[in-house]
């Protein structure tokens, strides 16, 4: 099953009675810290399935060649990307703000590889100087933070002039606060749900649907993502929904479903 398919719910009162400042990037990195083991487990060379089926080739084809180039994997969780990106001639440097995950990040990483990790969070990479990355990429990161905005804009200042920023992130329109498949009582999935679209709140989501523990995600809505990037300073070269290929369909069956609604979106930004 692709990922993202079933969401489990906080109290919505909980949200709006005032202790909403409970659900911040805090409680998220708590929560990662937490699943890091169970989710990394199923990862292979390529991420997750979904990974691998819906975001990495777009990822890959937006940052198109990156050899000799100085890359910032922000957000880089167990590193798979930094890896692929290392594998094809990038001078990588990771950060992430659980430090499980950078520890299995490090475990993964053979020791021929240069990769740096560091440990933080992407709303503040103080210790980095500016304007020092031809490509900074953030990868299913900014639904993580709850402060999106001073994410993007942190990015913009760590890139060189004319440096590339491609930026994934769980589509606004169809991963909203309440958003999952209804099926029949046979189990058959009728069509996927959408609610609460411009509530721009906090929610909880089990990832996998089999995990003891649910992780953090804030949801934003499509133009408070548009207004942010635009306003930070960056110039959008390309945006697309990630749809499985013919060839990941006959290898995935399962991913059919992923031609009715989208998960993903990708945006491929200039400074």
């Amino acid at each position: 099953m692709s990922i993202l398919k079933k969401k489990v719910f906080i109290p919505f009162a909980k949200i709006d009675n005032g202790d909403e400042m409970e659900w911040n990037t805090k409680e998220a990195v708590k929560r990662w810290d937490i699943h890091a083991e169970e989710v990394t487990s199923r990862y292979t060379s390529q991420g997750d399935r979904s990974r691998e089926v819906l975001l990495n080739p777009v990822l890959l084809d937006f940052l198109s060649s990156v050899d000799n180039k100085r890359v910032l994997d922000a957000g880089c969780g167990e590193g798979y990307l930094s890896r692929l990106l290392a594998d094809r001639g990038a001078d990588v440097v990771a950060v992430d703000y659980s430090r499980k995950m950078l520890e299995i990040a490090k475990k993964r990483t053979p020791k021929e590889y240069t990769i740096e990790y560091y440990y933080g969070n992407c709303e503040n990479l103080h210790f980095l100087k500016d304007e020092t990355f031809d490509i900074v990429v953030c990868n299913m990161v900014l639904q993580d933070l709850s402060d999106y905005e001073k994410a993007i804009k942190e990015m913009y200042r760590l890139l060189i002039k004319g440096g590339l920023f491609v930026l994934s992130i769980l589509h606004p329109c169809f991963s909203t606060p309440e958003s999952e498949w209804i099926r029949n009582e046979d189990g058959k999935k009728l069509y996927w749900k959408v609610d609460r679209y411009f509530d721009e709140i906090a929610f909880e989501q089990k990832w996998p649907v089999t995990a003891r523990n649910a992780v953090l995600l804030f949801h934003r809505t499509l133009t408070s993502y548009f207004k942010t990037i635009k306003e930070a300073g960056f110039i959008l070269e390309g945006l697309v929904e990630p749809k499985p290929s013919e060839e990941m369909i006959r290898t995935y069956p399962y991913f059919k479903d992923d031609l009715r609604m989208c998960h993903f979106l990708v945006f491929k930004l200039r400074k």
